[in-house]
């Protein structure tokens, strides 16, 4: 079969033909229609994670969505955490227990460009954020796959106004077309500003702040919450550190919580992959995505590392239909 191989760690992956895996006990053989260019999979294949550094060659892909048994079905993959080949090849060895069912009429493609990222802001909303209809919402980095699918999750939640924010023009294009009822740009690092600016398109205090940046941004949304607000924290694109007041924590007695994923139990990610599946298959979700074959997951790797992709690129070893 063909695959993409993590050769040598910091290099994009070169496509070879390779053995079909062969399941082990509990394990089933999917065909994969889609495996999808994560942030995740590219910081482990730099070698430099928390997780450690992979043995070479391996097959990335944390995740992708493909067919087993006459199913389609979305999988998790170790690839990169832990030894084992991922979902960049037509074929993956995974445990039969970790198959999540894709409801009739869910594109394999766009289901793989939401995953787990949209799985987190669907969790970080209504599970660690305790979304309530009638509330308002700022979602920070709201051009990115976890951002746009906040804005569109929390707006079907209940929510009575999403306010995005995002740095770049096109990145705020995107999280417009999400259907945010106003966008905030974050060109400046000027806390005091950016507050006034979340101030000035919300109506009224915020309820619930998403937050996958951190830093300036975070600092400033924090300013606007009302008292006993809640701030949820899943990320640090724009820095590991954020510049907030004692003040402004003490004075609302705010909640900072922290998500990762990784918290999730099986049955809880499994749950939201529906859900999150079952609502894009609705035409109620979806985010913007690339595909590319396989044979170019070189450049496609290249692409998405450098940030000069429109969205997420999604690999389709085997192309539906």
């Amino acid at each position: 079969m063909r695959a993409a191989e993590i050769r040598e760690c910091g290099r994009p992956p070169a496509v070879a033909e390779r053995k079909p895996p062969v399941p082990g006990d509990g394990e089933v053989l999917v065909d994969v229609l889609a495996a999808p260019i994560t942030p995740l999979d590219l910081l482990c294949a730099t070698g430099t994670s928390y997780f450690g550094t992979p043995a070479t060659p391996y097959v990335p892909g944390v995740q992708g969505v493909g067919t087993a048994g006459g199913r389609t079905v979305w999988f998790p993959s170790p690839a990169g955490m832990a030894p084992g080949d991922g979902s960049m090849a037509e074929a993956a060895a995974v445990p039969e227990s970790s198959l999540v069912e894709l409801p009739e009429g869910a594109d394999p493609v766009q289901v793989a460009a939401l995953g787990l990222s949209a799985v987190a802001a669907h969790m970080a909303l209504v599970w660690r954020g305790e979304l309530s209809a009638g509330e308002q919402v700022v979602v920070l980095g709201a051009g990115g796959v976890v951002g746009q699918a906040a804005v569109q999750l929390a707006r079907t939640a209940g929510a009575r106004r999403v306010i995005a924010s995002a740095r770049s023009p096109q990145a705020r294009e995107r999280a417009a077309r999400a259907g945010a009822d106003a966008v905030v740009p974050l060109d400046t690092a000027d806390v005091a500003e950016l507050a006034r600016r979340f101030a000035d398109a919300a109506d009224g205090p915020v309820d619930l702040v998403l937050d996958p940046l951190f830093g300036a941004p975070a600092a400033a949304a924090a300013r606007v919450l009302r008292p006993g607000g809640r701030l949820v924290n899943l990320g640090s694109s724009a820095d590991e550190t954020c510049p907030i007041e004692s003040s402004t924590i003490r004075g609302k007695s705010l909640r900072l919580l922290g998500y990762t994923n990784n918290e999730l139990s099986a049955a809880q990610r499994a749950s939201s992959v529906a859900f999150i599946a079952g609502e894009a298959a609705a035409g109620r979700l979806a985010v913007a995505h690339e595909t590319a074959p396989l044979e170019d997951a070189a450049a496609a790797w290249r692409r998405q590392r450098d940030g000069r992709a429109e969205g997420r690129i999604v690999l389709t070893p085997r192309p539906a239909g």
